[in-house]
C-alpha cells in the first residue's frame, strides 16, 4: 500500500481550495484564486510561502532559468494553482519539477477551471 504522505495537511489545503472554488466558482485567472488562497490560509493560520524561486543547477553551474511555485504550505507541500480545462501531464511534469529542485516530496496540482474543484497529488 502507498503511504499517503501529510495526509491532514493536504485535507486542509484541499479543503481550502474547495472553500475558494465554492466562492468564486469558474472564470478568474490563475492569481485571484491564489489570493483568496492566502486570505484562506492566514485565516486558518497555516503557514505559506507565494511565488517561492527556485534556482536550477546543471553540472554544478546555477543556470540564469528559474523556477517559480505557486505556494509552499506548512513548508512541506506545493501546490500549483491552475485555472483550466484539465490537468494535464505537462502541468504534473512541472510540478515534478518543483518538487525536485525544493526537495519537498508531495505536491498538488489545484484546478478551478472547471465546474467542480478537481486536485491531483503528486510525489517525487
Amino acid at each position: 500500500m502507498v503511504e499517503f504522505v501529510l495526509k491532514e495537511e493536504s485535507f486542509k489545503i484541499i479543503g481550502l481550495c474547495m472553500e475558494v472554488h465554492r466562492g468564486f466558482g469558474v472564470g478568474f485567472k490563475e492569481r485571484v484564486y491564489k489570493d483568496a488562497l492566502e486570505v484562506e490560509f492566514k485565516i486558518a493560520q497555516i503557514p505559506f510561502l507565494r511565488e517561492r524561486q527556485f534556482k536550477i543547477e546543471y553540472k554544478n553551474k546555477i543556470l540564469n532559468s528559474t523556477y517559480y511555485a505557486d505556494l509552499i504550505i506548512y513548508n512541506s507541500i506545493i501546490l500549483e494553482v491552475k485555472a483550466t480545462d484539465c490537468i494535464t501531464s505537462n502541468f504534473v511534469a512541472q510540478t515534478i519539477n518543483y518538487l525536485k529542485l525544493s526537495g519537498i516530496k508531495p505536491g498538488i496540482i489545484g484546478n478551478f477551471g472547471k465546474p467542480s474543484f478537481e486536485f491531483k497529488r503528486v510525489l517525487f
